[in-house]
């Protein structure tokens, strides 16, 4: 059968007829030839017996590995991915669990720190949070630092807002937390299951989704400016929108334990697990905000 390789189907290759590799026939030298009479035909490396094998002669810089040597080589583990600097999930964890917990140490600080109601060091911090957000995103080296200052201007922000809102109904913040990591352990259960997979058609169409729902939410925040309310925030209405949020988060948290998988699958550098870190933060910041929407809700004046 001949090879697909193009060296290899050309005519006569590695075929007895060829006489390549000493698979051909033994050609007779001319007469009057020096090979003439020799028993190795026109080779005239015929009677070296080291001809053949390049390693035949006595190896240079010292003595050859014995076969305990040899053995220990083959049998020696192969370099890991933390030995040759590739991203593991634990590396994704570590770096999740670090982003977080200086969210929520900035969320104690702003909580035990500023007094209630006061909107305006909160919505500074939201902002600058937001901007470095967009940075990170766009920016193509992976940077730890401005990740970390982005968690921590996040959870001052979201320090204070959750301290307005369980002035308001009390035992809210606990309510939120619980409920975003349910929806964290959900998605994580149905992506290693098999029962959510992270298709191209799947992305488009949730992608399309949380494009309208942002323009839907940026109109109603322009509406709200000037004293006009369109119901998405309360009543039956608001419900579903805070589902349809809630559900959005969710779908994103799904596009972040696919790249995390396709980026180990790849080789993908271990600095690279913070841009991972940093995906899986914003998408649980997205769930709790809803989180706190929707309970508020559900609970009205009580």
């Amino acid at each position: 059968m001949r090879s697909s390789n193009p060296v290899f189907s050309r005519e006569g290759s590695f075929t007895r007829e060829s006489g390549y590799a000493g698979f051909g026939t033994t050609q007779t030298p001319p007469a009057g030839s020096q090979y003439a009479g020799s028993p190795y035909g026109n080779n005239p490396y015929g009677n070296n017996p080291y001809a053949n094998n390049p390693y035949g002669q006595q190896p240079q810089g010292g003595a050859p590995l014995t076969d305990e040597q040899l053995a220990g080589m083959y049998n020696a583990p192969s370099a890991g991915p933390a030995a040759t600097g590739r991203m593991t999930l634990d590396d994704v964890v570590a770096r999740t669990a670090m982003t977080l917990l200086t969210l929520v140490a900035a969320g104690g600080l702003a909580w035990f720190a500023l007094p209630e109601r006061n909107f305006g060091l909160a919505g500074v911090a939201s902002l600058i949070a937001f901007v470095l957000g967009m940075v990170i995103s766009f920016k193509r080296s992976v940077s730890p630092p401005l990740i970390l200052l982005y968690a921590g201007l996040q959870g001052f922000a979201l320090g204070a807002i959750t301290k307005v809102f369980n002035s308001v109904w009390e035992g809210i913040a606990i309510q939120a937390v619980l409920g975003t990591a349910a929806v964290f352990a959900a998605m994580l259960i149905a992506y290693k299951t098999g029962r959510i997979r992270v298709t191209p058609r799947y992305t488009r169409i949730g992608i399309a989704i949380a494009m309208g729902f942002v323009l839907l939410m940026l109109i109603n925040l322009v509406a709200s400016l000037f004293g006009a309310d369109m119901g998405l925030r309360s009543g039956p209405l608001g419900i579903v929108v805070g589902l349809v949020g809630i559900g959005l988060g969710a779908f994103f948290l799904s596009l972040d334990f696919a790249a995390v998988e396709e980026a180990i699958a790849q080789g993908a550098p271990q600095k690279e697990s913070w841009r991972a870190a940093f995906g899986l933060t914003l998408s649980l910041v997205w769930i709790y905000i809803e989180m706190l929407r929707l309970i508020a809700i559900l609970r009205g004046d009580d």
